[in-house]
């Protein structure tokens, strides 16, 4: 029968207690990861304090797969920063640098600019319609580290979504089939 049939067996000779056991091990793990994640929010400042760069537009400086560690911080944005951002109409996040900040005397408010790295132009035509610049509410951090190519994994699930169900099922199946 092979590995499939052995795997079959080993599932229907668990019992009812082990089963138990390994689903409240496997929902140990999954808020394990939850809580992990909402700690380095708090620590960060950042909604999103890990990032994944899914585009070719930074390179040479970081290229498509990289994983980007962000931090938001009080400290006045500069340009030559790397930041991440959101616009309204986007649903993916942008990594990009600031090329120019502008700070309006009379309110302090700090507007920033943004470019690709490897762009020709600056970011307005990626901004909301009528938008110039970018205000502090859009932005979800600065880059303080990366990994590189560690986010492959990432784009790899996200561009063909069986790969993401097979790999949660082998690990879904591995920790109930597990006999410890």
């Amino acid at each position: 029968m092979g590995w499939f049939g052995e795997t079959l067996d080993s599932i229907k000779s668990i019992q009812i207690r082990q089963t138990l056991s390994q689903i409240v091990i496997l929902g140990l793990i999954v808020s394990s990861a939850l809580v992990i994640w909402k700690g380095l929010m708090c620590i960060t400042g950042s909604e999103s304090p890990v990032v994944v760069v899914l585009s070719e537009s930074m390179e040479p400086g970081f290229a498509r797969g990289d994983i980007l560690f962000l931090r938001m911080s009080e400290d006045p944005i500069r340009a030559g920063e790397i930041i991440v951002f959101n616009v309204e109409g986007h649903p993916i996040s942008i990594v990009h640098r600031v090329i120019k900040v502008h700070e309006r005397e009379d309110s302090g408010e700090v507007y920033v600019l943004t470019k690709g790295d490897n762009n020709d132009v600056d970011d307005r035509m990626l901004y909301a319609p009528g938008q110039k610049w970018l205000e502090r509410q859009h932005i979800m951090g600065r880059a303080v580290g990366f990994l590189p190519y560690v986010g492959w994994l990432t784009i790899i699930m996200t561009e063909k979504p069986i790969i993401k169900y097979i790999v949660i099922g082998a690990l879904g199946l591995l920790v109930l089939t597990s006999k410890d």
